[in-house]
């Protein structure tokens, strides 16, 4: 199944409220973050032998990477929408 069959509700919702760029991107943005929150649960039970407390380092990595691409999705929307509004002002 397709990421657009999957999530058409969603799909449709987000660009209707944001366009078509931005409501993809805040898909992106719901997707990324519930595989950080399950690559986090992953991370309680798979804990480091030497770090206690904390989650081995492939879970580490594999959160970090989410987070960085979350935080480029964010700063291409802010982006889009700063854009957006300049052309409403124009």
């Amino acid at each position: 199944m397709s990421v657009y069959s999957e999530h058409n509700e969603e799909l449709e919702r987000y660009e209707f409220q944001m366009g078509w760029e931005r409501g993809r991107l805040a898909l992106t943005l719901d997707l990324l973050t519930d595989a950080l929150v399950l690559v986090g649960q992953h991370g309680v039970y798979c804990q480091s032998a030497r770090q206690p407390g904390k989650p081995t380092m492939d879970v580490q990595i594999i959160s970090k990477q989410i987070a960085d691409a979350k935080d480029l999705v964010i700063d291409v929307m802010t982006s889009l929408k700063g854009k957006s509004q300049a052309d409403v002002k124009d």
